[in-house]
Order: structure tokens, then sequence, then C-alpha cells
């Protein structure tokens, strides 16, 4: 069946890979490289016949890796980090090439193909680190940011590097077919800019008007792709036009539509790449060149991560942030195979020195996760041993922070809840690590410190163990976890209410010592139902009755019958505590327009009212001479049966 066969051996291997990754709670990557291993042409059994073709399709995997990335990237986004990501890149790139050409004067190289080993280490791993922070839980954080803008600075040098190596041995040539490879970058970018603004939106426009999701997969795919293939006859990079077509895309209308539909095929072709990468990989070569192998292994590791996390301090950025771009960043990316096969083809690089990079960069993929997981527990030890620096807080308050509320998040929803505390004086500070939504707080005039909550001197700059409460608006269960052991360990007293998207995330937050839970989704259900019943014309009592019983079905499994939450909603349903009901007057009842009086609703039915809502306003405690209107809400006490008899003479004769 050729490829068709292939297919199926590495979905299928993947697939058992990844079920194993996923029970040894390692990244699904690792088990897909595993996979490709076991089937690839090193392997006993041979499964796999045409490697090439399934690498072929692989290329696809990172288009529209790039081509998601994209969609979700945005020059503002990238405003906070502009600096590093476009001055910061080169000297990182020229610096770790010199680390290169010292290695390969070390194993006794020439200058040249020790040039292109130090190139190809200078390269790191989008779909790596993208997949790592997605794992984490930190996609969108500062340090997140920070190195997603230099992988894509990364990925714009990639396209000279691969005019300009080749071309060492002929100065003028290189710099002449470097200039027209610029020439071409700035063409492209020129048409892209007209047709992205012009065309595109017009014609998904046109595709959306059909409402076929259908044809909508189609179309953006083969945007994605046909603008990658069309820089790759333009002398470019199949990935970068698959970029630049996303970016495009991302400040149209339809790019949120767009990226959910692309995910999935995102993913599907991503696992096909990172199978290929173990196909590349032969454990018997490996074992004899071990030696070389660990030795360069460790160089990228120190030396590259010295260089990252010493250049983004060098940028300004403090606390966490550089030791996460250092150990995310150090591995060996997978345009260094491309530029690779450049070098081998053009005689930059020999057999033996290719197989040393091709199995080093896998071995740092590999080891990605695991190295990046450090960032967490070193950045604690060094803060234990060096002390704390001051943390950025803006509009805090001049008699200090005590008895407060700590909200962690500065989205849409920690944001506004640090807006409504405020409007009725009570005392809150949020702690915001994304520098765009803290310049956002810092504008609004919100109290915000800027940091990883995390960090226990971010938290300390909060004053959390003065606080009376803290609220955790991320959405990442991960994260939230980690926040609540941070806090737990200044604050063990402090009440914390977090968000969780479910009974089992539930359960695991209140392992590590959550307070209360928000339950977006069901909050979400439960308004639907409140506005479907009011548009299928049940009445306003009913629809109050029912709301009121099913929040408290939805929240029982959450936190019991005996929580202060139970009791809330308990109290807010007094008609089923007090026999206390809403009632309203329609506008044909006999009740409308005569008084309390007139009518000894007592006397006939046994119910009391004991308020009358109007417009708005609610008259407690009516007397007899009060008179009913049309569309009165009347608060009454009695018995079901009482109540009943009120509600019959309050609808229309």
């Amino acid at each position: 069946m050729g490829i068709a066969a292939d297919l199926a051996i590495v979905i299928v291997s993947s697939l058992a890979g990844g079920l194993l990754a996923q029970y040894l709670r390692q990244p699904l990557i690792l088990g897909y490289i595993l996979a490709g291993v076991l089937i690839g042409p090193h392997s006993i059994g041979h499964a796999i016949t045409n490697t090439h073709d399934i690498e072929l399709l692989a290329e696809i995997g990172v288009a529209l890796l790039l081509f998601a990335l994209g969609l979700e990237f945005s020059l503002k986004q990238l405003q906070p980090v502009r600096a590093i990501a476009l001055i910061g890149t080169p000297i990182q790139m020229g610096l770790t090439m010199a680390l290169g050409l010292a290695f390969g004067a070390f194993l006794g190289w020439d200058w040249r193909p020790s040039l292109w080993l130090g190139a190809l280490i200078s390269l790191s791993s989008t779909m790596v680190l993208l997949k790592t922070l997605m794992a984490q839980g930190r996609l969108g954080t500062l340090s997140s940011r920070v190195m997603i803008g230099i992988l894509i600075a990364q990925d714009l040098i990639v396209v000279p590097l691969m005019i300009l190596l080749p071309t060492l041995s002929k100065p003028e040539a290189g710099l002449e077919a470097l200039a027209v490879a610029a020439l071409k970058a700035a063409a492209f970018l020129a048409l892209m800019v007209i047709v992205g603004t012009r065309l595109l939106p017009r014609l998904m426009q046109v595709i959306a008007v059909h409402q076929s999701r259908e044809l909508f997969l189609l179309a953006i795919t083969a945007i994605g792709l046909g603008v990658g293939y069309g820089t790759y006859l333009f002398g470019l990079s199949f990935a970068f036009g698959a970029f630049v077509a996303g970016l495009v895309l991302s400040e149209s209308d339809y790019a949120h539509q767009a990226l959910s539909d692309i995910i999935p095929l995102r993913d599907v072709f991503g696992m096909l790449f990172f199978a290929s990468v173990g196909m590349l990989i032969d454990p018997r070569l490996l074992w004899t060149m071990a030696g070389p192998v660990g030795l360069l292994l460790l160089a990228i590791l120190v030396g590259k991560s010295l260089i990252l996390g010493g250049l983004s301090y060098a940028f300004g950025y403090r606390n966490v942030v550089p030791l996460a771009v250092g150990l995310g960043l150090w591995q060996v990316g997978e345009f260094s195979f491309v530029l690779g096969r450049v070098g081998l083809a053009t005689g930059g690089l020999d057999a033996w020195g290719f197989a040393l990079v091709l199995n080093t960069a896998v071995l740092s993929m590999v080891l990605t996760p695991a190295v990046s997981g450090l960032t967490t527990p070193i950045y604690a030890w060094w803060r234990r041993r060096a002390g704390c620096e001051p943390v950025q807080t803006i509009n805090m308050p001049a008699a200090g922070l005590k008895g407060h509320v700590v909200i962690v998040g500065g989205g849409r929803v920690g944001r506004f809840t640090t807006t409504f505390l405020q409007r009725l004086h009570l005392p809150a500070v949020l702690l915001e690590l994304d520098y765009r939504r803290f310049e956002q707080a810092r504008e609004e005039g919100l109290a915000v410190v800027f940091g990883d909550a995390t960090q226990p001197v971010v938290l300390e700059a909060a004053h959390v163990a003065d606080a009376r409460l803290v609220l955790v608006t991320v959405p990442v269960v991960s994260v939230t976890e980690a926040i609540l052991d941070a806090v737990r360990r200044l604050a063990p007293q402090v009440r914390v209410v977090a968000r969780a998207e479910g009974a089992e995330q539930l359960r695991q937050l209140q392992a590590k010592g959550l307070t209360e839970v928000v339950q977006p989704e069901l909050e979400a259900g439960l308004e639907m139902v409140r506005q479907s019943l009011l548009h299928l014309d049940y009445g306003v009592t009913e629809v109050h009755r029912v709301s009121t019983q099913l929040r408290r079905e939805m929240y029982a499994p959450l936190f019991g019958d005996d929580s202060d939450y139970q009791t809330l909603v308990q109290l807010g349903a007094a008609s089923q505590l007090f026999d206390f009901a809403w009632i309203q007057v329609d506008p044909e009842s006999p009740l409308a327009g005569e008084t309390l009086g007139a009518l000894g609703i007592r006397a006939r039915t046994g119910a009391t009212v004991v308020g009358v809502m109007r417009e708005g306003q609610m008259l407690t405690s009516p007397g007899p001479d009060t008179a009913l209107e049309p569309h009165d809400l009347l608060a009454v006490a009695g018995t079901p049966d009482q109540r009943r008899a009120l509600e019959g003479l309050a609808r229309a004769a």
C-alpha cells in the first residue's frame, strides 16, 4: 500500500506512544519520538519503507504550527519584547555560533564545518517549546512571549543563513545572494500586506456567507499552505510563508474561528513531524558517538542557556524570566535539520558531522520538557540563597495593605473583579505576569504587582500573609495548583477562591487547600436556562424558582450540603425556606387597580403580601391603602396552597 500503510503505522504507533507518555505524565511529543525510533529504518523490524515521504508530510506539520502561531500572534503582543526579539536574537545567534566554532576547534575541525555547527545549534525548536509551554500551562506569560519573539526572529534569520553559509568560500557572491534574498523577502512582505488587507478579507467573507464549516476549513488550510508554497517558489522558507499568512489573517474578523478549525489538523501533522524526528535516530550510531554527543549536548545546555539568560537580563528582564528563557530555548530546533541538509548537500558538513548534530538535536528536544520544568525549583533555590529583588508595583495604597483581597490574573475577569471591589472601597491588589495586561491595569488606576504569582517574592510584594482572601482567575489548573502551593507556604490561613472547569479539577484543587470554587461553565449554563425560560413565556416567578433549584442541584456535588455557599443559595431562595414567593399581577387580573384593603387578600387566600416591587422600587410592609398596578411583583408569605390561591387571583380573569 506504500505511503498509506506507512501513515497507518505511524499514526497507530504514535497513539501507543502518546498513551504511554500520558500514563507516565510526560509530554506527548516524547511518546511520538519514541514511536518514530521504534518504527524507523534503524529499528529491527524496518516497519516504515519510505521515511522520506513521511518527512515531507512532516514539513506540513511545521508549516501548520507556524500558521496557527501567526493566527494567535499579534504585533501588539510583540510590543513588550520587540527589543530582545529584533536586536537580542542576532546577538544570541552570533554568540552561539562562536560557541560552535570553539567546540569544532576542540574536535579538530576546520573553521567552515565549525561555523555550520554553530549555526545549527543557534536555532531553537518552535514546536517543542510551544508543546512544552502548553503542557506546563505557561503559554501567555511574559517569559513565553519573550521566547516566542526570539523564535520568530530565529525563523526569519534562517533564510539568509541558508544562502550565506554555502557561499562562504565566495564572499562577493554570498553578499550578492544575501541582498537578493533580502529584496525577495521585502517584496513578499509588501505583497502579503496588500493581499492580506484587501483580498483575503473579501475572500473569507464570501466563504463565510455560505456557512459551510467544511468549505471554511478548506479555505484557511489552502491559505496557510498555499501562501507557504508560494514563498517556497519565491525562494524563501515554506514555513515562513505559512506564518506570515496566519499573521495577516489574525487581524481579520475570522481569526478565532480559523484557529479553532486548524488546531486538530495542526496536531495531527505535528505528530507526524515528531515521529519523523524519531525515525532519524540510529540507536547503534548514537552508541558509537555517545562521547561527542554527550559533550556537545552539555556544551549546548550550559553555553546556550547562559547566552539566552544573560541576554534576557541585559535587556531588562528580571525575576524568573531569564532563567525560564535560558532553560526553555536551549534545545536545537527543527529548522536545524533543514539547514543541516543544505550543509550536507553543499559539502559544508560531512556525514559524521551531520549525524552528530542530528542526534544531539533530537536528544535536546527529548530533554527540553524536563530541563524547562526545572525553572521553578531552581528559581526558588536562588531566591532563598540570594534574597529578593524589588518587584514592580503600581498604584499601591500609601497606608499599605492589610485585610485586602489578592487577585491573581489580570484578564477580563481579574480586572473586572478588582475594579468592582475598589468601587465598593474594598482594598484589592492585582497580580499579573503579562506586561501588556499589567500596563492596561496601570492605565485603569488599579493596584497591581508585576510578576509570577507562583514566586514567593511576588506574593510577598502583594502582602499575601496579611490578606483576607486570594482569588485565582487563571483558567489553567496546573498553574492554579502551583499558585495554591506558593500561597499555602506563605499564608496557610488565608482563604483561596479559584476557577475550575469541572468536578475532577475541583478535587485536585481541594487537595491543595482550596477554599471555594467558581464554575464558569455552570454559571453560563444556568444563565442560558434562565434566558430560555423567559423566551418560552415562563413567568418571572417560575423562572426564579426553577433557576434557584437548579443552582442548588448543580453545586451540590461540588460543595456538599453544609458549605457557606449552599447557605448563600438557600438565603437567596427564601421561597423554599420561609414559604415566601414572588407573584406577578397580570394586566387583566381582578387585583389590578384595587387596594389591598378592598381586596381582603389574607381573608380570601390566607396569604400575606409583605412587599410590592414596582418599576425596580421595593415597597415594604404595604398598607391597606396601597393600590396594586399591572405588572407589580408581590412578595407573598404563606403556605404553598395559600400562595397558589393568590396566584390564581393574580392571573388574568
